[in-house]
């Protein structure tokens, strides 16, 4: 492998271990699953995770035809993921804003 992949692969490495550390440590501090946000925070921890664990695995394994078909779920999940959290985003200003009486533009 040339520089440009270990740097790749080192660097997706470390964002699937930031993401699973991330959800180990929400995991153990927050009761994350009895809310929309905490939920959605560890939707969004986990496709990342999965992204950079697809990009270590089509690095060493190039092979699978599988593999691209799994990218597409995971970014497809990402998508979604930030069209839900643009929706939330929408929701809670709505909510912040009725509360003084007024809308922004």
């Amino acid at each position: 492998m040339d520089v440009g992949r270990w740097v790749n692969v080192l660097s997706s490495a470390a964002l699937l271990a930031a993401a699973v550390a991330f959800i180990v440590v929400y995991h153990v501090l927050a009761p994350w699953w009895r809310s929309r946000e905490g939920r959605h925070l560890v939707a969004v921890a986990a496709v990342l995770g999965a992204l950079g664990c697809y990009t270590v695995v089509i690095t060493v394994w190039p092979g699978g035809g599988w593999l691209h078909a799994a990218r597409a779920v995971i970014v497809l999940a990402g998508a979604g993921l930030l069209v839900q959290r643009t929706v939330m985003v929408v929701a809670a200003q709505r909510h912040r804003t009725a509360g003084r009486g007024r809308h922004r533009a």
